[in-house]
């Protein structure tokens, strides 16, 4: 069931149904609204019912490497944060050959004998965090490559360098994984790469490419970057005839696959849309404004049935949150973390609006994305990377809960990508990325200790540094 609100305006533009059919895949439809409260919220689910899987079963999307080798380590710290987990004091994780081996109290946890013990203390110990929209791939301040305003052939996967100096204070800072995304130059910047901030060469960082597609919606390229299509709506149909032609294609590929159909011409301009229309990644909306996230959410998520995910967010866009839920789209807001309401003169949190709902300026109160909905990121160089924790410092100011700020910044992102069985919890199995941090990290005065990716101890402070 969506809100009034999309309902009206999709039913105008001839989707209401298909977006209505489509996202009662993704929850079940919730209990009529009440005029004085809100309807329980179903839990949130990503929509994405054709993702296949098992990484064997990708046909478009490479992984990278796991389990290369690395020492055998027992982190003990006074405190773990395994995040799907409860917390644990006095806790242990064991590491070895990249992957996490063992989670739990140090008086339950046996050290395999020939395993270093690293005694971290007092520190609080977490997982690595997942940036979702960062553009610090090359040397140069941004990745845009405008020749037209659609780039469905442009890639970041050649772009990425594990000494760029962006890069080396992104794991000074927590960060372990991150999408490599084009810049909001053009409507489609091209395809971007989930790759580890550290690694011995960029091809043991990867996680997967394509990490996403990246799409503009609108916004930046307003600035007449490119050729064609400077206004709103013209922008619009360049998005979707390009990736009709990739629907088409990927239509063609699974008839022939299916043995109703002759093998298509092998075309690599439209190949990686074939990926995205078989749903082995998501594509990555930088959008914003309550206009243009209802677009996305019409365009992207509804009438084109793709995995969407929304890596901006900002603005009034949090007015979508119930439509958002229901249509399994989750949002990674930032960096803009405040809304100045002129209707009330008063300061609103937006990763806040978007997780917990509310009047959001309608007659009756609107459901929000909750717990599993929210992540958190920085558009990167825009603002630092490292100061990916301070974003969501911010939103906890502003009113997000502490333990969603968390879940955004580690599992909440990893899932919204595709990424959760791998990265984004200390979990048995997962990839041996640790942050080591000497204080909350949320707290603004706490900082890395060490860091810790694919089990190599990659970063250590240097002691002499003052606290803060």
């Amino acid at each position: 069931m969506m809100s009034r609100q999309l309902a009206t305006f999709a039913a105008v533009l001839g989707t209401a149904a298909c977006l209505a059919a489509q996202a009662a895949t993704a929850a079940p439809a919730a209990p009529a609204a009440d005029e004085q409260a809100a309807p329980e919220a179903p839990k949130f689910e990503v929509w994405h019912p054709r993702r296949p899987k098992t990484e064997a079963e990708y046909q478009v999307a490479k992984w990278g490497p796991r389990g290369l080798p690395s020492p055998g380590y027992a982190f003990r710290a006074a405190r773990v944060l395994p995040i799907t987990a409860a917390p644990i004091s006095d806790g242990i994780v064991v590491t070895r050959n990249g992957l996490i081996e063992a989670v739990g109290p140090a008086k339950d946890v046996k050290v395999p004998a020939g395993y270093e013990l690293v005694d971290c203390g007092d520190a609080i110990l977490l997982p690595g965090l997942v940036e979702l929209h960062c553009h610090i791939a090359s040397p140069t301040f941004d990745l845009n490559d405008t020749v037209h305003p659609t780039n469905p052939e442009f890639r970041t996967l050649d772009l990425i360098s594990m000494e760029h100096d962006q890069v080396q204070m992104a794991r000074a800072g927590g960060i372990s994984t991150a999408l490599y995304i084009p810049g909001s130059g053009s409507n489609m910047g091209g395809f971007g790469t989930l790759t580890k901030t550290w690694a011995k060469t960029p091809e043991e960082a990867l996680v997967r490419f394509p990490g996403s597609l990246k799409i503009a919606q609108a916004g930046n390229p307003e600035r007449y970057s490119g050729d064609l299509g400077a206004t709103m709506m013209g922008m619009s149909e360049g998005i979707r005839m390009t990736l009709l032609d990739g629907k088409r294609y990927w239509q063609q590929y699974e008839a022939w696959q299916a043995g109703k159909a002759e093998k298509p011409e092998f075309d690599p301009t439209l190949e990686l849309l074939r990926g995205l229309f078989r749903q082995e990644y998501p594509v990555s909306v930088h959008t914003q404004i309550y206009q243009v996230v209802l677009q996305t959410l019409q365009q992207e998520r509804g009438e084109l049935g793709l995995w969407t995910v929304i890596v901006h967010g900002t603005f009034d866009g949090y007015r979508l949150s119930e439509d958002a839920l229901r249509a399994g789209m989750p949002v990674c807001n930032g960096p803009r973390q405040y809304h100045f309401d002129r209707n009330t003169g008063e300061f609103e949190g937006l990763a806040s609006n978007w997780a917990r709902g509310g009047m959001h300026g309608w007659r009756n109160p609107v459901l929000g994305l909750g717990r599993d909905g929210i992540g958190i990121n920085t558009d990167s160089p825009v603002v630092a990377e490292e100061q990916l924790p301070l974003q969501a410092a911010m939103a906890v100011r502003l009113g997000l809960p502490h333990e969603w700020a968390l879940r955004g910044l580690t599992i909440n992102a990893a899932r919204f990508v595709g990424i959760d069985h791998r990265v984004g919890s200390l979990e048995v199995g997962k990839d041996a990325d640790l942050g080591i941090w000497n204080g909350d990290p949320l707290d603004p005065r706490s900082h890395v200790e060490q860091m810790v990716i694919s089990g190599h101890i990659c970063y250590r402070r240097d002691p002499n540094r003052p606290g803060w």
